[in-house]
């Protein structure tokens, strides 16, 4: 049954010690800061998050990163102009780093929540990153086995929920959060509206309620259009 959260802080009170996290977002489009900012005040540590990058400037992620509550990192972009708080924890060797490409990311958070077993990739073959697993030569191809990856906990913001918990986004918002959704034991969405159930179209909702445990809904109007958004 879904959850509607007083505040973020309500939200995320379950999140415990060495859990596993799903954050969505592609840069800043999509990313939860409110409930990111939650996380980072319950006290939570030695989490392995799993997000696109490794945190951007002084927010969100890269504040949990900065305040070492993050034990691992699963991600494709650790590496930007502005995430310094990744570099000196990585550098200081209190950060783990898993380097994953990003459609293969994509790829094994969706595999955990269609209940794929794993599957063969092409991507990676004969590097580093195929080092330690399974690799098979298919029509004369060479492809890399990967595993699902798990969660106990996402993190997401949609543009509205109704009261049963489906969801709709906003422009480029919708990235990972609803394969990360379907991935988690536990899916907390940060949303700017919630309406009554039968208010949203069918035929726009994205994530079924199903996926969805808790809604907390932030008060503010809707960013405005970034450069890094393109209409749907």
């Amino acid at each position: 049954m879904l959850t509607i959260a007083k505040s973020a802080q309500d939200a995320v009170a379950e999140i415990h010690d060495g859990a596993t996290v799903l954050i969505g977002g592609f840069g800043n489009a999509g990313q939860p800061m409110e409930l990111i900012d939650a996380l980072l005040a319950c006290g939570a540590k030695d989490l392995t998050v799993v997000n696109n990058n490794a945190g951007q400037a002084d927010a969100g992620l890269a504040l949990l990163i900065k305040e070492r509550k993050v034990k691992k990192i699963i991600c494709s972009f650790p590496r930007q102009s502005d995430s310094w708080h990744f570099d000196a924890a990585y550098r200081a060797g209190e950060i783990e780093l898993e380097l994953v490409p990003q459609g293969n990311l994509a790829e094994r958070i969706r595999a955990a929540g269609a209940g794929i077993g794993g599957f063969f990739t092409p991507t990676g073959y004969g590097t580093m990153l195929a080092e330690g697993k399974e690799t098979r030569v298919i029509d004369g191809k060479g492809y890399v086995l990967e595993s699902p990856i798990y969660a106990d906990f996402a993190l997401i913001k949609a543009l509205k929920s109704d009261k049963t918990g489906n969801l709709v986004y906003r422009k480029t918002a919708r990235n990972f959060g609803p394969i990360m959704a379907a991935a988690a034991k536990h899916t907390i969405v940060q949303v700017n509206e919630i309406v009554e159930t039968g208010e949203l179209d069918p035929e726009v909702i994205v994530t079924p309620g199903i996926y969805v445990d808790t809604v907390v809904k932030i008060d503010g109007k809707a960013p405005a259009v970034t450069e890094h958004e393109v209409n749907q």
